[in-house]
């Protein structure tokens, strides 16, 4: 999507907020409120990812102790699950935060796609009609330790994805076969009497210590209290930028990525390799919780795991003390995008192929709001070159 650049008349609509100042105050003085509550509802659902991971390491152990099919199946309900908190922290991206840091850089080691899974497994070529054993797995001169897994993770190509939460998924499904509908079917047995199984085990336990570690630094990154980590220094900087830093995550998921590199590219390819989670059929979830996600942070507000709610100032509290309609159409199309995510049919490659209507409103509904999220912008006269 070309960047955006509105030029609209500000309409100073003054409401009351029950967290800010009072009517119509300074931007610069209400701001740090504001910030201090993303910077308490990023920790939370970072905690609440690692949380995720570590049920997964949990279930991931089980397996390799244990293979069978109640096993397998353990390990992918915990993946799926995982996924869930995850999804939602994609928002915290593209300002140069704490996830976008770190050698090699986080989002990279944690969620890089698209993968060529034949660089970690094997995999059936269906040009060819030829299962190609090859990969990391199938190889014991390569040593299954952090050190080399994140040395090659994309050290040839982007596709080249050898760790994160792709990679075990991967390794969990297998390949997904787009002449049969459904998910990956990889067999149990891959894991027990298969060529190299020890070695597909010991794939997933140091993967999975590499997404823990990641996402713990993620909560140490965002973690009260610190006076030298990244949440100290957002907290207490310019709270323009700031404020730039929430709209730039929320703009930039929205239309770039969302609506555009996550969606519409598997729409006008009608390919299930241009899909987020092929392998295990979760893309409509990743799609939901992007969307959950950017509203979470328009309005400060995120239910943990365990039900409980973490909430406070707000850039819709900001908005509306200044332009009540403008945050009352964000708050609407947020609400319509994450309703057209969770409209979209499951699996998402049929459903880029048989409800093409259902995912063109969701790409509409995201490139709508992301023509707000700009305008709220200017209302704050911040500078947005969103791509």
């Amino acid at each position: 999507m070309r960047p955006v650049r509105l030029e609209l008349p500000v309409a100073l609509l003054c409401v009351t907020s029950p967290f800010l100042g009072a009517c119509g105050a300074d931007l610069d003085a209400d701001a740090p409120a504001v910030l201090e509550a993303y910077a308490a509802l990023v920790h939370a659902s970072y905690e609440d990812s690692l949380v995720g991971a570590e049920d997964l390491d949990g279930a991931l152990a089980a397996l390799v102790a244990d293979p069978g099919e109640p096993t397998l199946a353990g390990a992918r309900e915990a993946w799926l699950a995982a996924r869930e908190p995850y999804g939602q922290t994609e928002a915290f991206r593209f300002y140069g935060g704490p996830i976008e840091q770190g050698e090699p850089e986080r989002e990279g080691a944690l969620n890089a796609w698209p993968m060529d899974e034949a660089v970690i497994d094997y995999v059936f070529d269906p040009l060819t009609q030829t299962m190609e054993v090859g990969g990391i797995v199938n190889d014991p001169d390569v040593p299954l330790d952090a050190a080399t897994l994140e040395g090659l993770n994309g050290a040839n190509a982007e596709e080249e994805v050898t760790t994160g939460y792709h990679a075990i998924e991967f390794l969990l499904w297998g390949q997904d076969d787009p002449a049969t509908p459904g998910a990956g079917a990889r067999p149990a047995s891959d894991f027990d009497t298969a060529d190299h199984a020890d070695r597909r085990g010991r794939y997933l336990e140091v993967t999975s210590a590499i997404l823990r570690e990641d996402l713990q630094e993620l909560v140490d990154a965002w973690s009260p209290g610190s006076a030298g980590n990244y949440r100290a220094g957002f907290v207490g900087g310019d709270p323009r930028d700031g404020l730039r830093a929430l709209l730039v995550g929320m703009g930039s998921l929205s239309g770039a990525e969302l609506a555009g590199e996550r969606i519409n590219v598997a729409f006008m390819t009608r390919d299930q390799e241009d899909e987020h989670s092929c392998f295990s059929d979760n893309t409509h979830r990743d799609i939901v919780n992007n969307a959950r996600g950017i509203r979470n942070v328009y309005l400060g507000a995120y239910t943990r795991l365990d039900g409980s709610a973490v909430r406070g100032p707000s850039l819709s509290d900001l908005v509306a003390a200044r332009d009540a309609e403008l945050d009352a159409t964000m708050r609407a199309q947020l609400d319509a995008s994450v309703a057209a995510a969770e409209a979209i049919p499951a699996p998402f490659d049929e459903a880029i192929l048989n409800d093409r209507e259902a995912v063109s409103a969701a790409i509409e509904a995201l490139r709508a709001q992301t023509v707000t999220i700009v305008a709220i912008a200017d209302l704050f006269q911040i500078r947005l070159n969103l791509e």
